[in-house]
């Protein structure tokens, strides 16, 4: 099956709109990272990118930040019952275990009450990386973030908005030479699809 994502090289290349066009679905809700990031061209690696990405978020403000979190969808919320998610957002959710359709109306009915007491707690989502977790640990995750202190939880929330950007990098571009990416980190390599 070929290989439709872009190289680095070929991302380093883009203008600015198609930049956007290609990678502005990374952080839901927010392109504005991307049209920031693409100044900080070129980029070496997968992890390079993210690291632009990630440094874009970081300099943006509390209020910036924020937004971003809040542009995320609760989950197992409104948008996914009524299917007005995002494509990404789907699979992420659907991959967890959370779509409504394998879901009983009792576990649909605590996600939302976990949203709500959440969202009243904070002002915004919760947000998780569903592509590391399912429901299980979502739940346990919500009952454990649940008591931390507003300033922790928006730290908690970008570093789980920074990992969802990074598995939806790896959907879209691959590394020039062997198609291997490191983590964000640089810990560890990872094979990518």
């Amino acid at each position: 099956m070929p290989d439709d994502r872009l190289t680095v090289q070929e991302i380093n290349a883009l203008d600015q709109e198609r930049f956007v066009a290609v990678l502005g679905s990374l952080f839901e809700g927010s392109p504005w990272i991307a049209a920031e990031a693409w100044h900080r061209r070129p980029f070496t690696d997968i992890p390079a990118l993210h690291h632009a990405f990630r440094a874009v978020v970081e300099s943006a403000g509390t209020e910036r930040q924020l937004a971003l979190i809040r542009a995320h969808p609760d989950l197992v919320g409104r948008a996914a019952r009524t299917g007005t998610l995002t494509p990404e957002s789907t699979r992420e959710q659907a991959a967890a275990g959370l779509d409504a359709n394998r879901l009983s109306p009792v576990e649909v009915a605590e996600f939302g009450e976990l949203n709500a007491a959440y969202r009243e707690r904070f002002g915004f989502p919760f947000v998780v990386c569903a592509r590391e977790n399912k429901k299980d640990a979502i739940l346990a995750g919500f009952a454990a973030r649940l008591d931390n202190p507003r300033e922790m939880e928006i730290a908690v929330a970008l570093d789980e908005v920074a990992k969802i950007g990074w598995y939806r990098l790896l959907d879209a571009v691959r590394d020039d030479a062997d198609g291997a990416a490191g983590s964000p980190d640089g810990s560890e390599r990872r094979e990518v699809r």
